[in-house]
């Protein structure tokens, strides 16, 4: 792997557990006003390029049958993710006032359960999962499947099939009569995973950054991703956050980290950014609990309240990592493709 796609991995991870640990803040303390520093979000849409990327790195040269990527990519993703929700669901029916934003729901459930976008119960203007932040993974299982149905095409073909694939979706999403799933597949964030794809093209082909370039665009990219989460709306972040995340990762891979020192804790994490993200909704609500029910005075505060949500949700991350993960070895190879 790429050391800098690790590195990535951890940064989106730690972005979105940063963001939620705001949103919780003022269900710490109400009388915190942590609107200001609502920062973090865009994690996912770093995610999304970077998935884009890596199912073209590591499906490119290959012969892999849509089988066979499809089993790969559900053994990553669906143990995890039917256990947390599994678990969730039951919280909800058994305990429903320690969840805020998820109720239960057998239909709700199910589509959770299947990847499907669904109607949450609680919030009926938002379309999210019994794991809210799995909304991510309704749309990166969608990915995986179209890009799996693209495989047997020839390599030298499948990019524009990708593009012409994604262009169908949009339009078609767009003239049908409105329903959740037309909403929720039509919305260009999508656009996000072809961009991914076509950085991974593009470094296939040796096409890179100049070394200077690529640290100037890495620092613009992360400035503009800052600056756009203030400034544009949630509804617009295919482009307003969208671009400066191709940014970020076409920088990163093309900067050679082999002549950089080897961050081995931030590496880690990114092995196990997917654990991170999937857990953290729970390490966040019993932080939340345990500020709200006992008096300890260190969790109302707002820096350590946020610094403890980070530590711990990587904490558990990790060792929830360890437990799934079986040990292999992993080869890193930093210096982009001369």
């Amino acid at each position: 792997m790429l050391v800098q796609l690790q590195y990535l991995r951890a940064i989106a991870a730690l972005m979105v557990v940063f963001f939620h640990a705001i949103l919780q803040l003022a269900k710490v303390n109400p009388a915190i006003d942590a609107t200001s520093f609502i920062y973090g979000e865009t994690g996912v849409d770093i995610f999304f390029v970077l998935s884009g990327f890596v199912m073209w790195l590591t499906t490119s040269g290959r012969n892999m049958t849509p089988a066979d990527f499809a089993r790969k990519r559900a053994k990553r993703i669906v143990p995890l993710y039917w256990l947390a929700t599994l678990f969730s669901a039951a919280v909800a029916l058994i305990a429903p006032s320690l969840l805020k934003s998820t109720a239960f729901d057998l239909p709700h459930l199910m589509a959770s359960m299947l990847f499907l976008p669904w109607i949450n119960p609680v919030d009926p203007t938002m379309i999210a999962p019994v794991i809210v932040p799995g909304w991510t993974l309704n749309y990166e299982m969608f990915f995986y499947f179209v890009f799996a149905l693209l495989l047997p095409i020839r390599e030298d073909y499948r990019l524009p099939a990708l593009f012409g694939a994604f262009a169908t979706i949009l339009i078609v999403c767009h003239l049908l009569p409105e329903t959740t799933a037309t909403k929720f597949y039509g919305q260009p964030i999508i656009l996000e995973f072809l961009a991914g794809a076509t950085l991974g093209w593009l470094y296939g082909q040796k096409l890179l950054l100049p070394q200077h370039w690529a640290w100037v665009l890495l620092a613009v990219g992360f400035a503009f991703l800052f600056i756009n989460e203030d400034l544009v709306r949630p509804e617009d972040r295919y482009y307003a956050w969208g671009i400066p995340a191709v940014f970020i990762v076409y920088s990163a891979v093309s900067i050679d980290f082999s002549k950089l020192p080897f961050v081995r804790w931030l590496n880690y994490l990114g092995d196990a950014s997917y654990e991170i993200y999937i857990t953290h909704a729970f390490t966040l609500a019993f932080l939340r609990i345990i500020a709200n029910h006992f008096p300890i005075g260190v969790l109302q505060q707002p820096v350590i309240f946020v610094i403890l949500c980070l530590v711990l949700s990587s904490i558990v991350g990790a060792i929830i990592h360890e437990i799934i993960t079986p040990r292999r070895k992993v080869r890193i190879a930093s210096r982009p493709a001369t």
